[in-house]
This record gives structure tokens, sequence and C-alpha cells, in this order.
């Protein structure tokens, strides 16, 4: 089975991070955020993989080559970005398969623990032109909701509705027959979700779903990135790329973590890190020679490569960018994000996002 993975967003919500990096290329639980999708979809029987990128294109080949996890892959760039619908249709020309073969569609900044096999099935029985993965929220609000039939038939796409008729939502995982791919418009910017899918709908071509409310998170902001990456480290979802089972924390090659220090909740502390005596870092990623020195507190936030806390300080809720530094004393919370270099002095004033 071949797929296709949508990479080619900016990550623009997940700034500063994404600013030298993609966002499915950041660091999560270990290893590169594809790492955990890639490896997933060979356990599920993906032998191929069209990578759809657009931002930072060649970040993605120098990464993971022709071959990774299992998987072949093959990498497609759009010249301009041309939505999701239009990204698929670009992709497309590099599959192999034949018009009624399935082809898996993966959204790069979904984490998710559903059983893609049985979604496939699901799309074969039905001979379905598109089966989409939906899970169950509370708040459905948020995303595109997807009311079902008794067969599970998809009646209806409503992108991002405030009145919706069901808590089922679009979970971003779908299976294309190939044929379907081949009827959106080449070069244009197309929405499956606001055309592709309706106009199938409306048609009357069997659009199935696929109700599986396992595992799912959108990482596509700071809080869901951290969430993500310490779920993984926890084992409250798997992954065949993890370096190591589940624990507290994860430890990368490298890295020191004091005896006196405190360090838990599904911490990842990256290559070259260092957490000294009597720090205390709950549920947060540091990446690559970030630094947290004695006394300091960090809590669900993210140090990023060579950011550096000084002694005493707090973060909660906190993105520090590429060698950016929080100097002693410093209190910052709630969302505060500190820009790749900048240097905070030492002081005792307390920083927020509500200030």
């Amino acid at each position: 089975m071949e797929a296709i993975l949508l990479v080619g967003g900016q990550g623009t919500r997940l700034r500063p991070l994404t600013i030298s990096t993609p966002k499915p290329l950041l660091p999560t639980a270990g290893v590169a955020f594809l790492a955990h999708q890639l490896a997933r979809a060979h356990a599920a029987g993906v032998e191929r993989i069209v990578f759809a990128t657009s931002y930072r294109a060649e970040m993605f080949e120098a990464a993971f080559g022709p071959r990774a996890h299992g998987v072949d892959l093959v990498y497609v760039s759009e010249s301009q970005p041309l939505g999701t619908g239009g990204a698929i249709r670009n992709a497309a020309r590099a599959l192999t398969c034949g018009p009624d073969d399935p082809v898996l569609i993966l959204n790069g900044d979904i984490l998710s623990g559903h059983d893609m096999r049985a979604q496939v099935k699901v799309h074969e029985s039905a001979g379905a032109a598109v089966t989409l993965h939906l899970t169950e929220v509370d708040d459905p609000t948020r995303f595109g909701c997807v009311p079902t039939d008794g067969a599970g038939r998809v009646t209806a796409f409503l992108e991002k509705t405030s009145h919706p008729v069901t808590n089922q939502i679009n979970a971003g995982c779908y299976v294309f027959r190939r044929s379907a791919i081949d009827t959106i418009a080449e070069d244009e910017v197309v929405s499956v979700e606001r055309e592709t899918f309706p106009a199938l709908i409306s048609s009357g071509a069997v659009v199935m779903g696929h109700v599986e409310s396992g595992y799912w998170l959108d990482v596509g902001t700071p809080e869901a990135f951290v969430r993500g990456s310490c779920d993984l480290v926890l084992g409250k979802i798997d992954s065949p790329a993890m370096p190591g089972g589940p624990g507290e924390r994860l430890t990368l090659a490298g890295s020191t973590v004091s005896p006196g220090a405190v360090v838990r909740g599904g911490t990842t502390v990256g290559r070259g890190a260092v957490v000294e005596a009597g720090a205390t870092v709950i549920g947060s990623v540091l990446l690559d020679d970030a630094f947290v020195a004695e006394g300091a507190t960090v809590r669900d936030s993210v140090l990023s490569r060579g950011a550096r806390v000084g002694p005493g300080a707090v973060l909660d809720g906190v993105i520090l960018g590429d060698g950016a530094v929080v100097g002693p004393g410093n209190e910052l919370c709630c969302g505060l994000r500190v820009w790749p270099g900048i240097e905070l002095p030492p002081t005792a004033v307390r920083f927020s996002t509500d200030a």
C-alpha cells in the first residue's frame, strides 16, 4: 500500500520552534515527529510514502533519505501552497498504484493510535471513494463535524460549525481510492474539507466514516506538542519509533541529569542537555544542549536547542527558542514565548501573556 504524507505547512502556531525546523521534524519523544508516523504506517502495511512538501522542503529528504522505518520514501514539493486537496493531487503524480487501489493520506501534525488497517478494511468492504477516520470529542465546534448514517456512510461535512449535529470530527487520516484523487483539479488551490468531500457526498459517491475514539491529538499548538511528546514517553500511546520503553522520563545519549534533580512527567532530556542538582523539570521537552540550573523549576514547557534557564528561575507553560536565556529569578508562565537568542537578565519580575 502507498500513502501520501502532508507536511507542507509552516507551523505558525508553534513559533518560535518552527522558525528553523518544520513542524513535522520537531524532536518529539527523542525522534522527529514524523518518525512516529512512518513507523506506525509501516506497521499498518504501508510500503511506500510520498511526502507532499512545501515549507523548507529540502530538510525532509535530508532527514530521512530514500528509506526510513521500513518504508520507501519519495519527495514532491509544491512551488506554491495548494491547500490540502491540491497538495494531495500534486503528490499523486508520484504514486505507482492502480486506479482502484487504496491510498492512505496522513496529516503531518496528527498523533493518533487508531487502527489504520481497520480503516482500510472498512474502505475496501464498502467500495468507497474515500473513508475518513473520525473521532469523538467533547467540543466539536473547533473541528470539521462529520455525521454518519446507521451504515457508517458520511452524510455531510460541516467544517467548523458553531452548531454541530454530532461530536464526530474529522481526525485527519483518509483512505482515498486512487481514481478519486484524480478527480481533484491539478495545479489549483483546493481544500478537501471544504470542496472535495462535500462534492463527493453531493454527487452520491460512497464516503465512509471509520469511527474510532482511541488516542488522538493535533500537535499544532505548543501545549499539544508538549503533551504529545510526554504521552509518548509515558506510554499513553505506543510508537515503534520510541528510543526505549515508557517511563517518567526519556534521557538521550550524552545528557546529564544530576542525582539531586527531579525529572518526571514524561519529560525528554535531549542530547547534551544538562539538569543540575536541585532543579525540577516536569512534563517538558528539553532539546539538545538545553540547560536547567540548580533550583530552577520547568513545567509543561519547551527549551529549544541551547536554551538556558538560570538558578531559581521558574517556567510554567513557556516556549524558549534556540539559544534563549532566562536569567536567575525570572518567573515566566501562561504561554509566554521567548524568541531565539533573546536573553532575559536576572530579575524578580513575573512575566506572562496575561500581563
